[in-house]
């Protein structure tokens, strides 16, 4: 199950008129009953949907006056989520006449064309308030205030991700929490800008669209809906089009040679889902990945890792984790990994998370040599993202799972033919082109995929480090040597080469320049292609002075390396 929450806008949505029909309260009890939790979201005061609404103890958290306000149904604890606004704005609004008038525990609320009046007094006072519309409605809120904060905190008492919730609504003031949930819903009587921006539209409107909809979460989950606006970025194919997976649902396998950038990859992707807020468990033999931003780091070469402590911490959404098993001894480690992907896989049976769970080493974890562990079944590798260089040494059936291979490094093709061997599958026949990744859907039946990959952030930071300041070695150097070789001038980085490159005579630059020795050092030893690319340009261009040649590199460097950011 991936949704594990339901955030529900109450008028126009679950309502008609202010009232619930039977069958939309039928279908709110069988939802329950599949397991999942729901959340009302509404602008109306707490008091007066009790008052409207006598089924509110359904939900388990009421989000109110637009987001000001978090309700615990069980325990009966209302929370304002902020200070209302000042008493002397509410005596105004009254000593104008302006009616209806409703103040809540934050928010003042009235109704069109009231808010021409409202807008001036919030100017006249100099208050940092917004005014929300809501079909005719008028709520005026400290700013900062939307269905979106009030959704968030409720969720976070709950410990729920809003990745793992979906959003149905109808109005204005529900657009800000229906993209914060991981699918936006509309009913069939949404707004237009609604409707434009959900990931489903419903065919029916309100109660009955909410019925639709429960109907085909508990049938299929919405497993059948494509997410484009989650999508997570692999690099880019051959004509610059972007390349993605999906945000869940897809189990990942990187191959390839030794230092072949499997690890630079998976980094890009767990900085990127970190980013989005998907909750990432990476379990790391070698201690690979302690570096990661934001990461708990549990385990360590001294301190051997503690399951109950990995899963505590995992229980967050905002955590990050890394399970290092550096303290445990080979022996110990197979029974140790079965025991945690139990504990992993309980876990995400009551939450949904973690969103993503990484394997470096798989061939190790989960080797072709064993039996696997109990504990292992497919649906505890979904959305599961593992690394080896040797897939054939990874267990056939773990390798039945996998939806996605991304071959990396020298002989990608070769690390693809090994997969498909290991498989039973026929090796599929690799189209011309190359880059730094290859990937292929054997399920698809569609051909491998060349794409250059993703760089992570921190990478790319080290990669600026290193080769604009950092000792590249003699064998990496770049030597200005000139024609027979009167020069031996070594440039140990990129700064080096500015320099060096800024004082050498013209017979010099031209000559490494017409040999293609500048590009084929930003290619081979810095790796920045576009480097590369812009350096080429250069050296093709015959009518280029020495001059211009030697601006038009170095200001190419400069713009990538040496400015501040």
């Amino acid at each position: 199950m991936h949704y594990y929450a339901l955030a529900c806008d109450y008028d126009g949505t679950l309502a008609h008129n202010g009232r619930v029909s039977k069958d939309t309260l039928d279908a709110i009890d069988r939802l329950r009953a599949s397991g999942r939790r729901l959340v009302l979201v509404t602008g109306r005061i707490l008091s007066d949907l009790q008052d409207t609404f006598p089924e509110w103890t359904k939900f388990e958290y009421i989000v109110a006056e637009n987001g000001a306000v978090v309700h615990d149904v069980k325990t009966r604890d209302t929370t304002a989520l902020t200070d209302p606004p000042p008493e002397a704005f509410v005596n105004e609004l009254k000593r104008r006449d302006i009616k209806p008038l409703g103040v809540g525990n934050v928010i003042v609320a009235t109704w069109e064309p009231n808010e021409k009046v409202v807008l001036e007094v919030i100017r006249d006072m100099g208050l940092e308030l917004h005014v929300i519309f809501n079909k005719g409605a008028v709520m005026v809120l400290p700013s900062g205030v939307n269905k979106a904060s009030g959704l968030k905190a409720a969720l976070k008492a709950m410990e729920l991700s809003p990745h793992n919730v979906i959003g149905v609504g109808d109005a204005e003031n529900d657009h800000a929490f229906l993209q914060l949930c991981e699918c936006a819903v509309a009913v069939a009587n949404a707004l237009p800008s609604v409707r434009d921006e959900a990931d489903l539209v419903l065919s029916k409107e309100r109660g009955a669209g909410v019925v639709e909809l429960i109907e085909r979460i508990i049938a299929t989950d919405l497993s059948e809906l494509r997410l484009p606006r989650h999508e997570i970025p692999l690099g880019k194919g051959p004509e610059g089009e972007d390349v993605h997976m999906r945000p869940f649902g897809e189990n990942v396998l990187v191959c390839g040679t030794s230092a072949g950038g499997k690890s630079t990859f998976a980094t890009a992707l767990l900085e990127y889902l970190a980013s989005r807020s998907y909750q990432y468990f990476v379990v790391d033999p070698e201690g690979d990945y302690e570096e990661l931003e934001k990461a708990v780091v549990l385990g360590s070469a001294k301190a051997p890792l503690v399951i109950e402590e990995a899963i505590a911490v995992a229980r967050k959404p905002s955590h990050q984790c890394v399970a290092n098993l550096l303290g445990i001894s080979l022996p110990d480690r197979p029974e140790l990994f079965a025991r945690l992907l139990a504990a992993l896989s309980k876990l995400r049976v009551e939450t949904g998370r973690p969103h993503w769970l990484v394997f470096d080493e798989a061939h190790h974890l989960l080797p072709s040599t064993k039996p696997l562990a109990s504990s292992f079944t497919p649906q505890s590798l979904a959305s599961a993202l593992m690394i080896t260089v040797h897939p054939e040494h990874v267990a056939r059936e773990v390798l039945e799972t996998v939806d996605l291979v991304v071959a990396l490094g020298e002989h990608p093709q070769k690390a693809l033919g090994e997969f498909a061997d290991a498989r039973g599958l026929h090796p599929p026949e690799v189209p011309h082109g190359k880059s730094d990744g290859l990937g292929w859907r054997p399920r698809t039946g569609e051909p491998p995929f060349w794409f250059q990959s993703i760089q992570p952030k921190g990478e790319r930071q080290r990669h600026h480090r290193k080769y604009a300041e950092g000792e590249l070695g003699e064998d990496n150097s770049f030597y200005f040597k000139g024609r027979n070789g009167k020069l031996n001038l070594r440039a140990q980085n990129l700064i080096v080469f500015k320099q060096m490159a800024e004082g050498i005579d013209d017979e010099t630059w031209l000559h490494h320049l017409k040999r293609g020795e500048y590009s084929k050092w930003f290619r081979k030893t810095i790796k920045d292609e576009d480097l590369a690319a812009e350096a080429e340009r250069v050296e093709r261009d015959k009518d280029l002075k020495a001059l211009e040649s030697r601006r038009r590199i170095l200001t190419a460097i400069d713009q990538r390396y040496t400015k501040p950011a």
